[in-house]
């Protein structure tokens, strides 16, 4: 009997499609902000780039204090529709409004400016916390199924992963849509009007509307089934200790910091694409290419990870992206000196790709493995504090991310960006020139590929794996069973 409670499908296909569209549309609103805000702060607004790289890491890590106020909250909750359901029904509307008022056009200059951008990122990163936190650590009670678990975890990372690349998608788009949208700079001289600050008012309405209705699929449509002691208080201290105690998950939390910049592509990949490809319209040649590699690495994950283990699987894609960005740097080189040289050109796309097969172990494997730390300090202690543990992931993650874009914008700013851009707009200059698009590409490659190496340390000691890990699933399912 309780063999089969480890083993038995509890998840229906309507429920991982809610929790999968969920993610995508929740993902699309980060991705947005993510890739193009720092763009729109600069070009519309008028704002220092690298300046506003560092705002956003100033209001991240400002606003990282609230998450493991939302995780206490979340460990709390007294809600009869469950407590991870009714945190991300409360996020919707503040994540809906603070959305379009971040891609305002606003008559602010100087100081005045700077602190606009700061405040409304600081809003828009606390209503983004509400449904971030519970979104992902619901994942941890839709299944006491541990091979269910990874799965879903997978497939709604592939859809994650889809949604936060979304956006080099709708844009393009809405640049059609919108009347004079097509008007976007281009690097080659052919226009020099900026990116029209409509195009991106509009896309942030229709980006926010979209994922905020499909982020609703996730209270509306799954249930959470892994039983836990409701209402009981947490403290900070508390948490701190569940971090304290749990070492396979200070190993987690180490490792993604270590990796911090291993997407810091993401971050700069309207800049990439303007100084690369020549306008920043063509983003989504750059976006797609290693979105592809990356869903491809998600999706192969459950398979790697049933043969040998999430330990050795992040080790090996890990290492494998070190390697694989060092290369693409190599490539990439060249191909900017010979740009019509077709195998050149090959060569340069398909280790965009192959880059992307490395993010399966940056996007899925710290959530599979924050979900078996939870089980494990289950097993040690008898409490679950999924709030607690997620909302530590999920600040490790937005500062981490936020990290990986100051630096990014950092390389841009000294790669001589922002002059190029203004002597292309003047009719100085046709185009970015070789030393420009290898720091650029240096900082999209090479960066986050040493980033990647780094982080592998921590996880040659993490140990929820094979034997251990079924023992643990497995005696708490036999607790369960006795205290039903």
């Amino acid at each position: 009997m309780t063999e089969d409670v480890t083993k038995q499908k509890h998840l229906k296909f309507k429920e991982i499609a809610a929790y999968s569209l969920g993610l995508f549309g929740f993902q699309a609103i980060i991705g947005l902000l993510n890739s193009y805000q720092a763009e729109f702060d600069a070009s519309i607004l008028g704002a220092d780039i690298a300046v506003v790289g560092i705002l956003i890491l100033a209001a991240k890590i400002v606003s990282a204090v609230f998450d493991p106020i939302v995780g206490n909250l979340i460990d709390r909750s007294k809600s009869k529709n469950g407590k991870f359901k009714s945190m991300i029904m409360y996020s919707i509307v503040p994540l809906l409004v603070m959305t379009a008022i971040v891609f305002l056009k606003v008559p602010f200059s100087g100081l005045g400016l700077y602190v606009w951008i700061f405040a409304t990122y600081l809003i828009w990163s606390l209503a983004m916390t509400l449904g971030d936190v519970p979104s992902q650590g619901i994942a941890s009670v839709l299944t006491p199924n541990p091979t269910e678990r990874t799965n879903v975890v997978s497939i709604s990372n592939t859809f994650k992963q889809i949604g936060f690349s979304a956006c080099v998608v709708i844009v393009p788009i809405v640049c059609l849509i919108i009347p004079n949208g097509s008007k976007v700079f281009v690097a080659s001289g052919e226009t020099d009007t900026p990116m029209i600050s409509s195009e991106y008012f509009w896309t942030a309405v229709l980006t926010a509307v979209l994922g905020c209705v499909l982020f609703a699929l996730i209270p509306m449509l799954n249930k959470e089934r892994v039983p836990y002691v409701s209402g009981e208080k947490t403290t900070f201290k508390d948490m701190i200790s569940a971090l304290k105690n749990n070492k396979p998950f200070m190993l987690v939390i180490i490792s993604y910091f270590l990796g911090f910049g291993r997407q810091m592509a993401m971050g700069i990949q309207v800049q990439a694409a303007n100084v690369i490809l020549g306008s920043q319209n063509l983003v989504a040649v750059l976006g797609i290419v290693t979105a592809v590699g990356s869903m491809i690495s998600m999706a192969l994950c459950p398979v790697l990870i049933k043969k040998m283990g999430e330990k050795k699987v992040y080790l090996l894609l890990s290492i494998y992206g070190f390697v694989v960005s060092v290369l693409s740097f190599i490539v990439g080189h060249f191909y900017f000196i010979n740009p019509s040289n077709i195998a050149l050109t090959v060569l340069f796309y398909l280790f965009l790709f192959l880059i992307g097969l490395q993010f399966g172990a940056v996007t899925l494997m710290p959530m599979i493995m924050t979900a078996d730390c939870v089980d494990y300090y289950e097993y040690e202690t008898g409490k679950r504090m999924e709030g607690a543990a997620y909302s530590i992931l999920t600040l490790t993650i937005k500062v981490c991310l936020a990290l990986g874009t100051a630096l990014g914008l950092v390389f841009v700013q000294l790669s001589g960006y922002s002059d190029t851009v203004a002597q292309i707009s003047s009719g100085a200059a046709t185009g970015f020139d070789l030393h420009t698009k290898d720091i650029v590409f240096f900082a999209y490659t090479i960066v986050p590929g040493i980033l990647a190496l780094l982080s592998t340390i921590p996880m040659f000691k993490y140990d929820i794996v094979g034997e251990k890990k079924a023992k643990i699933a497995s005696e708490l399912a036999k607790r369960r069973e006795k205290a039903e």
